[in-house]
């Protein structure tokens, strides 16, 4: 009998401490969703603007803007990692720059700027701020527009006179301005001009007395390369010489020098490029004529323009519509092509010229002339002429 009820009691007892679990357990479940919604409810903000933000945040408790603000932060550090340079606009930089006055750790808080920038921002608003503070209570005289537009064609005729040689001049004519005032006008019609003589200049000045050299390299029908070797007077554009070869070499390339430059007709300079190609036996032929070689600069594909672009030239008005079988019938379509670029095709660089002209003028020819064309090259191009 006693065994009896102590089974019952321990049974009562295992159906109250299930019961005590279960309340327990329910409990702690609303405790958690009741603590997930108001964790919602902090970091939820209350608005996307900046001052209706601040005004509501005003009536939220201490620990929900601790928890905003941890959240928050989690995410700006993760940028931090990885984000690029940010784009911060002047309201941007204003609205950061006032909100650091207010945090006292504001160093701390900063992740898409330098601590360095924020500075430079505020002194930058700060030299703003007594620019326009001392602007309005200093009333200038205005300089008439009629001086203005003077010093500026005084400024845009005469490159050599400074801003005292300027006023000067107006002086003469009764015009008082100072010396800064002169100069602000001139920044904006006179640029600064480079010290020395330019590259393009001296070109420019020399084009009538500087050759230019280069190589093409042409790939035949059976893949194999040829190169052609072209040597061009830059100011006429004409094409002085031009060889075909397999293997060129530095006595090749020489003997081709000698070859385009017979009874002493040679330029003062030749330009080419630092090619192993232009050796020693090519700088001695040179000497021999009196021409004195330049070499084109590292990185400065402008140097030698001219005869950088005719290669494209040929490729495009010749080669890309032929096909190329041997050496000697690649040095005849040249040829061909070489004598049409001389003599029939109108350049741009020389305003629409031929750079080597051998017909009387046009003004001869009558309105009622035929007009008939010449095949070049095959008919790939065709020459236009006038006759009776």
């Amino acid at each position: 009998m006693l065994i009896l009820q102590l089974e019952n009691q321990r049974i009562f007892l295992e159906e109250k401490f299930i019961l005590i679990l279960s309340r327990l357990k329910r409990l702690v479940g609303t405790s958690v969703r009741v603590l997930r919604a108001r964790c919602v409810h902090w970091t939820t903000p209350l608005t996307s603007s900046l001052p209706l933000g601040t005004l509501a945040d005003l009536a939220r408790s201490k620990p929900e803007l601790v928890a905003e603000n941890a959240l928050l932060r989690v995410p700006l550090i993760i940028l931090k990692r990885q984000m690029k340079r940010p784009a911060c606009t002047k309201k941007d930089r204003i609205l950061l720059v006032l909100l650091a006055r207010a945090v006292r750790a504001w160093k701390q808080t900063l992740f898409i700027v330098q601590p360095e920038t924020l500075l430079r921002w505020h002194r930058e608003a700060f030299r703003l701020f007594w620019r326009r503070k001392s602007k309005a209570h200093a009333y200038k005289p205005k300089v008439a527009a009629e001086t203005i537009a003077l010093i500026r064609e005084m400024a845009t005729k005469n490159r050599l006179w400074g801003a005292e040689r300027l006023r000067g001049e107006l002086l003469k004519l009764g015009i008082h301005v100072c010396k800064r005032t002169i100069q602000k006008y001139m920044r904006n019609v006179r640029t600064p001009q480079p010290r020395g003589q330019r590259w393009a200049t001296f070109l420019h000045h020399h084009a009538a007395q500087i050759w230019a050299c280069d190589f093409l390299q042409v790939t035949d029908l059976f893949f194999r390369p040829l190169f052609a070797f072209f040597i061009i007077e830059l100011k006429s554009r004409k094409v002085i010489h031009v060889g075909v070869t397999r293997s060129p070499t530095d006595p090749w390339v020489a003997q081709h020098l000698r070859e385009a430059t017979p009874y002493g007709q040679a330029p003062k300079y030749l330009m080419c490029d630092n090619d192993s190609k232009f050796g020693p036996c090519f700088a001695r032929v040179a000497t021999t004529s009196n021409i004195e070689i330049l070499k084109t600069p590292f990185h400065a594909p402008r140097a030698n323009a001219i005869c950088e672009r005719f290669p494209r030239s040929v490729r495009q008005e010749c080669l890309d519509h032929l096909l190329v079988l041997y050496e000697k019938q690649l040095q005849r379509m040249l040829n061909q092509d070489v004598a049409y670029f001389n003599l029939a095709r109108p350049h741009q660089g020389i305003w629409q010229q031929l750079p080597e002209p051998n017909r009387s003028s046009l003004s001869s020819h009558q309105a009622g002339d035929k007009v008939i064309a010449v095949p070049i090259v095959g008919g790939l191009h065709h020459d236009y002429q006038r006759v009776a």
